[in-house]
């Protein structure tokens, strides 16, 4: 093995909730992990204001803010938190081999994948400019509904999951405008007459976004257009939720593990973190696209750690189960 290979017992690509939690677990089972952050330090949640629904924060708190708090608590128990991303693997041998910023090459006893997924937006200025200030654009309507109660808002999409978003908000918010971008939904035909028996949705279809409208600090309202006649409109509103699907960050390991259709990591086991590749695990969302909540991210981060020390256990007698790892 060539001086500049580094071999690490457990190596974690990726931060945010599943993350740090997975390291933390490692680190206190006395399995040394590294852990790359990723292009995003801290992960989706790091571009979210306040975060309410997180157990144990009373007061609530910001993303990064809990993200801080979540990398000093793994590196409290020694994990070794790097800068940097993993662009390229190999798990065709017994050797987990990965590779950072196309250079550093690391040989790993095991690999927790916590890359998440990435919100797709319409890719509009005005949009990432509200959505970076924080002013009123959220791709997570389960995150911040709650800051809209009883105003009213806009949502884009035609999916399941659009209606689902647009059916919760209709419980918090006055009015709820749905921007369809054909003539008819997407999404399944329960979910569309959910939507469409909702007293106060209502849904413009052939309709798209031109602009996101504010005052340079908050969203004020949406200029849309119908892409039939091209006429337009402006709908006042303080908030703007984009409902049109996620795409997981799992690109690099298509070649070795198994994925669904849109590219979600599979488990070869349900009610585990295993992949199809022995010592290999899956935690956040990489692999979960139906909850994609902070505090499920951290759950399955814990199972991936615990999935982790016991392979290495069973592969290594003189490795113990800590049993201070569940306490």
């Amino acid at each position: 093995m060539s001086d500049t290979i580094e071999r690490v017992k457990c190596l974690i690509i990726g931060s945010g909730p599943a993350g740090y939690t997975a390291a933390i677990y490692a680190a206190r089972a006395n399995m040394k992990p590294v852990l790359y952050q990723g292009s995003q330090p801290g992960g989706q949640l790091t571009t979210t204001n306040e975060v309410e629904n997180f157990p144990g924060y009373p007061d609530g708190v910001t993303g990064p803010e809990m993200m801080m708090q979540l990398q000093k608590q793994a590196e409290r128990f020694e994990t070794d938190v790097r800068n940097g991303w993993i662009t390229k693997v190999d798990f065709s041998g017994d050797i987990h081999k990965v590779w950072v910023n196309d250079e550093k090459e690391i040989h790993c006893d095991t690999v927790i994948i916590s890359t998440g997924a990435s919100a797709k937006y319409l890719g509009l200025d005005s949009e990432q400019k509200y959505l970076k200030l924080g002013g009123g654009v959220s791709a997570c309507a389960v995150c911040d509904g709650f800051f809209y109660r009883n105003q009213e808002v806009v949502i884009v999409g035609a999916g399941d999951s659009a209606c689902e978003e647009a059916h919760y908000l209709s419980k918090l918010c006055k009015k709820v405008t749905m921007l369809v971008r054909r003539d008819e939904f997407r999404a399944s035909k329960i979910m569309a007459e959910r939507v469409k028996n909702t007293e106060n949705i209502e849904i413009l279809y052939n309709t798209e976004t031109d602009e996101v409208l504010g005052d340079g600090q908050v969203v004020t309202g949406v200029r849309v257009f119908n892409n039939q006649t091209n006429e337009k409109h402006e709908i006042p509103a303080t908030g703007f939720f984009v409902a049109i699907g996620h795409k997981p960050n799992t690109d690099i390991f298509k070649d070795y593990l198994d994925l669904d259709e849109t590219g979600y990591i599979i488990n070869a086991k349900p009610g585990t973190s295993k992949t199809n590749v022995e010592g290999v695990f899956v935690s956040g969302d990489a692999a979960d696209h139906v909850y994609r909540q902070a505090i499920t991210a951290a759950g399955t981060g814990c199972m991936a750690a615990l999935d982790a020390e016991r392979y290495l256990a069973a592969k290594d007698a003189n490795f113990e189960v800590s049993t201070s790892t569940y306490n």
